[in-house]
């Protein structure tokens, strides 16, 4: 019996387990597609290719020349220029699309966020006096912070920012979630941070530093996130999963 090819645009959380639990019901073939952005991707459950597509035209020819069935974005929230060209490679080819976007992050009672549209505006609303500031936002765009070099910055990411941040105080921290509240606490604590800078990317794997924050205090600065992909969009792995066999019930395996 052939199986339903499913191309996975991944690189979170979720589209590991999405990709684990496809492969564990024997009737999707997936292929597990990475930006390339972290030098050490984690392993995963199905085959994996590395590097972009060339735009929505090379990924709708990826799509065409793969005999691919169906196309899911389970990128980043933050993700906007891949999830563009998902849903225009979609449109282009006929082939049916999926988008896994967890829910965003709301503000609840003792946090002090100030909502702001890019990272380079939350940057300028720090203020001219000289902070101390967490940088939760990843390496691909810390060089904003070059912009107010008066702050002192702890920048967290995965891999080593590069080319080096030219800022006077900077300290870099290289790890990956998910994160536990106290050892954020911790980190806050040591590092005297009155400012934290992050992306409203949701889930449950780094909100233990909104948490944090919450905790002690400290002024976030919330980057909102891009329109929503114009592709039919699903919250959670089991209701993807839930999408994916309602579009494909098992009598529609090829062979079948």
């Amino acid at each position: 019996m052939g199986k339903i090819r499913i191309l996975m645009l991944g690189g979170t959380g979720e589209a590991r387990a999405l990709a684990e639990a496809l492969e564990g019901t024997g009737r999707y073939e997936t292929l597990l597609s990475l930006a390339g952005r972290t030098e050490k991707p984690s392993d995963q459950p199905v085959p994996l290719r590395i590097g972009g597509f060339g735009g929505a035209e090379g990924l709708a020819a990826f799509l065409r020349d793969g005999g691919f069935d169906l196309l899911i974005d389970a990128t980043h929230p933050f993700a906007a220029r891949i999830s563009r060209s998902a849903s225009e490679a979609a449109a282009a080819t006929g082939i049916p699309a999926f988008a896994l976007r967890r829910p965003e992050w709301m503000a609840e009672p003792g946090d002090r966020w100030t909502p702001v549209a890019t990272i380079a505006e939350a940057i300028e609303r720090l203020g001219p006096s000289p902070r101390r500031v967490f940088l939760a936002i990843g390496r691909q765009e810390a060089h904003r912070a070059e912009a107010a070099p008066q702050h002192s910055y702890l920048v967290r990411s995965v891999d080593p920012v590069d080319p080096p941040l030219v800022l006077p105080d900077v300290q870099l921290v290289l790890d990956r979630g998910p994160y536990d509240v106290a050892s954020e606490v911790s980190l806050l604590r040591t590092h005297r941070i009155d400012a934290l800078v992050t992306k409203n990317s949701g889930g449950s794997a780094t909100y233990a530093k909104i948490q944090a924050a919450r905790q002690l205090g400290i002024d976030v600065f919330m980057v909102a996130r891009a329109p929503a992909a114009t592709m039919e969009t699903v919250a959670t792995v089991e209701a993807m999963l839930a999408a994916v066999d309602h579009l494909f019930p098992p009598a529609m395996n090829r062979g079948v």
